[in-house]
């Protein structure tokens, strides 16, 4: 590592974690909780277990990778049922719909990690997310769960180049956020509409693209992509049009291309102001 700070903050993860003597990673599978849970098997060998959620707004395909990932490192991996449209008033997507959905999912990971006598819990948040409307940590606050990247002071950018070095699959694995997020505020959430989230993101998936959003719009899906995805789409009009014809086929009428492309937390650009996390 030639980055005398960021091999700072890497060992600064390291000591942290090695106190804790067992440990409990909520695990989604994306780059950082990843991260975090092969970092914390190291340190924390045979005593670090992983949980993961199985609901509606989780694509298989995210689950798969997560647990493909337990099992190739030796990690204990369990699997809870998390329904969020079960909780009250989650399906109505209010401002703090993170807030619920973590509350609940914690709750859980709470309770496995006291059935093995497990004090300590952790979850992947890092250092960027400081900078945006978050109320799932108000939720990582209460339920007492560490956030050992944030603690650390790691960025994403410095978790993709530490996993590139550690050769975890996810080093490069593009952004994830369950699907619940990609309706506006106020949006009604249903199974339904969350299948067709599903497919439509994993139709472009199949066809090329590696960052892309689909957010929901009633019957217009509204495409977020990265410079690759706008380059891949503006020439190929045949593949515009087999995009516009499954997404018909899934149920939207309409399809458009959103010109700032992808961003995490587009939603929140709808909000009046935002408020404190």
């Amino acid at each position: 590592m030639s980055d005398i700070s960021l091999q700072t903050k890497y060992e600064q993860l390291k000591n942290n974690l090695r106190p804790l003597e067992r440990l409990v990673v909520s695990f989604s599978g994306g780059v950082d909780s990843t991260f975090l849970l092969k970092v914390a098997h190291d340190v924390l060998p045979n005593n670090v277990f992983a949980v993961s959620a199985r609901s509606c707004t989780f694509p298989q395909r995210e689950l798969d990778e997560a647990v493909a990932f337990t099992k190739s490192q030796g990690i204990e991996h369990v699997i809870v049922d998390s329904e969020e449209l079960d909780i009250d008033g989650f399906a109505g997507n209010p401002p703090n719909r993170c807030y619920l959905c973590k509350t609940e999912l914690l709750g859980k990971v709470r309770a496995f990690a006291d059935s093995r006598g497990i004090s300590h819990i952790a979850e992947g948040s890092n250092a960027d997310d400081d900078g945006d409307y978050r109320p799932g940590l108000q939720a990582v606050r209460e339920c007492q769960v560490l956030s050992p990247l944030r603690q650390a002071g790691l960025t994403k950018n410095e978790i993709r180049q530490l996993s590139k070095e550690l050769g975890l699959p996810t080093w490069n694995k593009q952004s994830f956020a369950c699907l619940s997020s990609r309706f506006p505020y106020g949006e009604t959430i249903t199974r339904e509409r969350l299948r067709q989230i599903d497919l439509a993101e994993q139709f472009l998936l199949d066809n090329g693209f590696r960052q892309v959003r689909v957010r929901f719009h009633g019957n217009l899906a509204r495409i977020e992509t990265d410079e690759d995805g706008f380059r891949h789409l503006s020439d190929d009009a045949g593949l515009r049009h087999r995009i516009y014809a499954q997404f018909k086929t899934i149920g939207f009428d309409y399809v458009a291309m959103d010109l700032l492309g992808y961003r995490t937390g587009s939603m929140n650009e709808t909000l009046p102001c935002t408020p404190e996390s």
